[in-house]
Parts: C-alpha cells; sequence; structure tokens
C-alpha cells in the first residue's frame, strides 16, 4: 500500500507555506532541503520535519521519500524535476513548472516511463469552486463567447529583484501569468490556435506588462491582462450567450457571481481560499497513490505551458540559460 511520504526542496515563503499546510494536513514529512544547513535545520525544528540536507540529490536518494515537492527558482525547476523523476520520485513543482515546453514534454516522457505523477502549483485547478463551475454552471451559459483575465502585482521596480531577473527567468508572464493562463484555459473548450501578443520590457530584458488573446477552433476569444507595475484586480470572467460569471481573487477563489441577461445575481460558492493548499496536496497524493487520474491536469498544464512558449517566442525573450 502507497504511503505518501513527502521531501521539500526549497525552504522559501512559498516552501515555508506549503510546509505549514503539511503539517496542518498531518502528511508525512521526511526531509527539507536548501543550501544553508543551519537555516534548513530551523526550518525542520520548525514544522516537525525529520532531517536536513544541503545538497538535493542526498534527499532525493533518501528512500522513505516518494513525493518531492520544488519550490526552487523557475530558472533549476527542469532540473531538479528532471532529477528527482530519474530518482523514482513522484513530483509535485510550483509554478511555472518548467520555463518551456520542450522541458516539460522531456519530464512527462521520463514520468510515463517510470510510472510517476508530476503536478504544479496553479491553485485553481483543484479549488472545488471550479469543479462546480465547469460541471454545473458553464454548460448553462451556452455558447461561451469571451474569457477575460486580469493579473497585476507592483513590484518593487529593483533591477535586482528576483522577479526581474533574466537569469533567474523572472518576469510577469512565468509568475503571474500562468495563472491567468490556466483560468482561460481550464474554461475554454479546446486549445486554442491563435496567440497573440505585445509586451513592455522592464530595464533587465524580462517581460513586465503584457497583453494576450486567445482563440480557438471553436470561436472562444480569451484576453489576459498583466502586470508587475501597476496594481489590478484578480478577476476572471467568462461570458456565454446566456449571461456571465465571474471571480475575484481567482486564483485561489472560492466564490462565483453568476449574472443573467436580465442582470439577475446568483452566488456560487465551494471550499475555502485559506485551504488552497490543502486541496493541492491531496490532489497530489491522489495522483501518486493511483487513486486519481493525473491525466486530465497534465493536460492543462502542458496547454498552458505550450501558450507561455508561444507568447515568448513572440517577444524574443529568451533566457541566458535556455541558449
Amino acid at each position: 500500500m502507497f504511503k505518501p511520504v513527502w521531501g521539500i526542496i526549497g525552504i522559501g515563503w512559498i516552501g515555508s507555506e506549503m510546509a505549514e499546510a503539511l503539517q496542518k494536513a498531518g502528511k508525512t514529512v521526511h526531509a527539507a532541503c536548501s543550501r544553508n544547513l543551519e537555516r534548513t535545520e530551523a526550518f525542520c525544528q520548525k514544522y516537525g520535519i525529520t532531517k536536513a540536507y544541503t545538497d538535493y540529490h542526498d534527499l532525493l536518494a533518501d528512500p522513505e521519500i516518494n513525493i518531492v515537492y520544488i519550490a526552487t527558482p523557475h530558472s533549476n525547476h527542469y532540473e531538479v524535476m528532471k532529477d528527482a523523476l530519474n530518482a523514482g520520485k513522484n513530483v509535485f513543482c510550483e509554478k511555472a513548472i518548467t520555463v518551456n515546453s520542450d522541458q516539460l514534454e522531456e519530464c512527462v516522457a521520463i514520468a510515463n516511463e517510470k510510472d510517476l505523477a508530476i503536478m504544479d502549483g496553479v491553485t485553481l485547478f483543484h479549488m472545488p469552486v471550479y469543479t462546480r463551475l465547469k460541471n454545473e454552471i458553464l454548460p448553462k451559459l451556452g455558447k461561451i463567447k469571451m474569457i477575460q483575465v486580469n493579473f497585476g502585482s507592483l513590484k518593487d521596480p529593483d533591477p535586482a529583484n528576483r522577479f526581474y531577473s533574466m537569469d533567474l527567468a523572472g518576469g510577469a508572464l512565468l509568475d503571474i501569468g500562468v495563472y491567468a493562463i490556466s483560468f482561460a484555459r481550464y474554461f475554454m473548450c479546446e486549445n486554442p490556435e491563435v496567440v497573440l501578443t505585445t509586451m513592455e520590457r522592464f530595464v533587465t530584458g524580462v517581460d513586465e506588462s503584457s497583453g494576450i488573446l486567445l482563440k480557438n477552433p471553436s470561436g472562444e476569444i480569451a484576453t489576459i491582462s498583466l502586470t508587475f507595475r501597476a496594481k489590478q484586480p484578480k478577476r476572471g470572467m467568462v461570458a456565454g450567450e446566456n449571461g456571465y460569471f465571474e471571480i475575484y481573487n481567482f486564483p485561489r477563489g472560492n466564490e462565483a457571481i453568476l449574472t443573467d441577461p436580465e442582470g439577475h445575481q446568483t452566488t456560487i460558492q465551494d471550499g475555502k481560499s485559506e485551504d488552497a493548499l490543502l486541496y493541492e496536496l491531496e490532489a497530489m497524493e491522489a495522483y501518486a497513490s493511483h487513486q486519481a487520474d493525473w491525466k486530465p491536469n497534465l493536460d492543462m498544464i502542458r496547454s498552458v505551458m505550450k501558450v507561455m512558449t508561444d507568447v515568448r517566442k513572440q517577444w524574443n525573450l529568451v533566457y541566458p540559460f535556455e541558449k
């Protein structure tokens, strides 16, 4: 019988948030890893973790662990995930799971060969309200015509900030755009065949602000607005011939407002925003133990990564380590 045992690679703020969620959920976390032994030991003591490693290869060699959570910078997700899969570990990697489709497809091939599951940290894919919206509400909207997504963060314009680092695969697309594109793709009935985009660069060369337009063969159109230099509402909207729904704070949303053509509104609620990481943990353990099929979620991840890869090609934005 499969018993999930976790290892954590990367102990920054998101790694700490996930460790807290694992602890809250009563999950078994055997080891954590960062390059600083003192910080890692303090992290392990705080979250009740048994072993502290400074080399992630040592963590991957630990036979107790069968699920690895990766919370390192975007730039080395691919390397760490590939090593983890080759070591026989299931992988839950923070978003963006890789920086391009070629990297993702290589990891998918290893996972399939070794009968392992991989998943990324796009919370909305596992929020209960999204399941209800897709299965119950979306069919009632009739033919879907338009999807709109906004996500803007006001980051300190310091070129030394990791958010603006070319070497660390910075920029708005991989950091917040993955959520926005995931929202659009989740409610589109098929993959987009048209991807159009424009972008404003930050002084370091990464994408600061952008607009993205998607269209699929069914005529569904999605427009996406992203920026690191202006606050925007985290708003997603899906409109069909029979009305529309919108979600604010959509990455971890638990409530949508449905509006019919006459303006009458209905509130749809499910799940808890504060439990977003718990839903992800349950999903990952179900995928790893073969209690749930991980392929539908993977198909979404691959579709989103294909869009982001296409977008960056149009921008001619290549990170130094990709050359």
